[in-house]
């Protein structure tokens, strides 16, 4: 699967955390082989977000994507649970 990164992810990445960022590669990584790994806890989500889904990085830190089709994920932001669903 391809994965194409928002601006504003990439605006966002850059302020993240260096063990997060590592933590992230991983993710991304296994994200590549199967998006719904278990591991991802891979989710849909609700409200303003219903068109877009979110993997778990770590415990609190969280990816929001969107599929654009079935060969393509636009990352598009990255942040604590808290920062991201306010």
């Amino acid at each position: 699967m391809e994965i194409i990164f928002h601006n504003k992810f990439l605006k966002l990445y850059r302020k993240t955390p260096l063990k997060v960022q590592e933590k992230f590669e991983e993710c991304i990584t296994l994200f590549h082989k199967n998006p719904f790994d278990q591991k991802l806890r891979n989710h849909s989500l609700l409200g303003i977000w219903s068109s877009f889904r979110s993997i778990d990085i770590t415990g609190d830190w969280r990816v929001i994507y969107r599929q654009q089709n079935k060969a393509v994920a636009e990352f598009y932001a990255i942040g604590k649970h808290g920062q991201l669903y306010k």
